[in-house]
C-alpha cells in the first residue's frame, strides 16, 4: 500500500490534529471569549495541563487578559497580528489568526506561539557587538583624522583640504609637512578599497614615509621597501601615491609617482594656465620585487595654486550615470579667485549639485583633495 492511501483512511480532523500536534510550536484555539477550545500536545506538554474551557491568560498563569492581547485586536479587526511575549522566562513569538465562518465574521482565533529566546539572545549579542565595533571604529576614526595635517604653517604657502571617507574609515589619506628651511613635503595616497585595513595601510604610510628625505623618487623607493618588508604576501592591497617636494627658496616642485591615476594640476586662474604633473610609476604593492621610480621639476610662479586630489570626486555618477570628470573640476579651479578653502567649498557644493545629493554621506568613494596656493 502506498504511504498516500494511509492519508486516505484518516478523516480529515483528524488528520489536522496529527499535524498540528506534530509542530514543535505552540498552538491553541480560543473563542472570542477568551477561552480555550483546543491546545497542541506540544504546548499542553509544556504548560503542564490542556486547559481547555479555560480563559487564555489562567494558561499562562495570569489573572487578567495581557495588556497587549492580539487575539482581541483579531477578533475586532479581523486580520492576523503578531507580538512578542514572556511565557515561563522565554521570549515568544505569538501570531493571533483568525478563524472567520461562512460570512466572514471571526467565529475564534488560532494562536502559534514560537520560542525565540536564543534568537532574541543572539539578537542582542549582535547589537551588543556591532555597538562595540561602531565605538571602536568611531575611535580608529578619531585617530585616523588627528594624523591629518593640523598645525604646519608656513609664509610662502596657504593650503586646505577636504576628507570624506565614504565609511567610518577611509583609505584615502593626504599631508603637508617642513623637511627643512627650504623644503615643504606633501603627498596624496589612495589605498585600494575601504575599511579597517585600507585605512591601517594609510596610518602605516605615514608612519613609514621619510620626513627628511627630498628627493620624492627615492621617498617611493623606501617606501615601497617597507612595505615589502612589513607586508609581503600577506595582503592584496596597494597603495597609490603621488609624492612632492616643494622648494620655496628656488620656487620649484620636484614630484614622483606611484600608480596614483589623477595628476595634480598646477595652474594660475589669473593666465588661466596649467599644467599636469603626470609622471609613471608602479603602485606600492608586492607585484614585483623591486622598484624604480622617476621624478621631475616645475617652476611655479607666485599666485600659481597646486590642486592634488583623488579618482573619489571626478568618478562620482549623476542619475544619467554620467562621470562628473576633470573638466568640471578644472572649470572651478580656473574661475574660482577666493581662498583654497572657499574654492574647494565650491567644488563640493558643484558635485553635490551634479550628483544631486544633499550631501556626501551617499557617495560610494573616499573624496579627498587638497588645494595650495603660492
Amino acid at each position: 500500500m502506498k504511504s498516500t492511501d494511509n492519508f486516505k483512511n484518516i478523516n480529515s480532523e483528524k488528520f489536522i490534529k496529527y499535524i498540528i500536534n506534530g509542530m514543535q510550536d505552540w498552538v491553541r484555539v480560543i473563542d472570542t471569549d477568551d477561552n480555550i477550545l483546543y491546545v497542541n500536545e506540544a504546548m499542553s506538554k509544556a504548560l503542564e495541563g490542556c486547559y481547555i474551557g479555560q480563559k487564555c491568560y489562567e494558561a499562562l498563569g495570569r489573572e487578567k487578559p495581557c495588556d497587549n492581547c492580539t487575539s482581541r485586536k483579531v477578533v475586532f479587526k479581523g486580520v492576523t497580528q503578531i507580538k512578542e511575549e514572556i511565557i515561563q522566562n522565554k521570549t515568544f513569538s505569538v501570531m493571533s489568526s483568525p478563524i472567520k465562518d461562512d460570512n466572514g465574521n471571526v467565529v475564534a482565533v488560532v494562536e502559534v506561539l514560537r520560542d525565540i529566546s536564543s534568537i532574541k539572545e543572539l539578537h542582542e549579542k549582535i547589537i551588543c557587538q556591532n555597538k562595540k565595533l561602531k565605538n571602536e571604529l568611531h575611535m580608529a576614526r578619531k585617530l585616523q583624522e588627528s594624523l591629518l595635517p593640523r598645525n604646519f604653517s608656513c609664509e610662502a604657502v596657504k593650503y586646505s583640504y577636504v576628507y570624506k571617507p565614504c565609511e567610518a574609515l577611509g583609505g584615502d589619506f593626504l599631508d603637508i609637512f617642513k623637511i627643512d628651511d627650504n623644503n615643504i613635503g606633501l603627498y596624496i595616497a589612495d589605498v585600494s578599497g575601504h575599511g579597517l585595513l585600507a585605512s591601517m595601510l594609510t596610518i602605516f604610510i605615514r608612519a613609514s614615509i621619510n620626513k627628511n628625505q627630498t628627493s620624492p623618487s627615492m621617498v617611493l623607493k623606501q617606501l615601497f621597501k617597507e612595505f615589502n618588508n612589513t607586508f609581503n604576501s600577506t595582503t592584496e592591497k596597494y597603495i597609490t601615491i603621488f609624492y612632492a617636494v616643494i622648494n620655496i627658496k628656488n620656487s620649484t616642485i620636484t614630484y614622483s609617482n606611484a600608480g596614483h591615476n589623477v595628476p595634480p594640476i598646477l595652474f594660475n586662474t589669473a593666465t588661466e594656465r596649467f599644467d599636469l604633473l603626470r609622471i609613471p610609476g608602479i603602485p606600492i604593492s608586492n607585484w614585483v620585487e623591486n622598484s624604480k621610480y622617476k621624478e621631475k621639476h616645475i617652476t611655479y610662479e607666485k599666485n600659481d595654486r597646486l590642486f592634488l586630489y583623488s579618482d573619489g570626486i571626478i568618478e562620482l555618477k549623476n542619475n544619467e550615470n554620467k562621470q562628473y570628470g576633470e573638466e568640471n573640476l578644472l572649470d572651478i579651479l580656473l574661475k574660482s579667485t577666493s581662498s583654497p578653502t572657499s574654492t574647494l567649498n565650491k567644488i563640493i557644493d558643484d558635485v553635490s549639485h551634479f550628483i544631486r545629493f544633499s550631501d556626501f554621506k551617499k557617495i560610494c568613494d573616499d573624496i579627498t583633495m587638497m588645494l595650495i596656493e603660492f
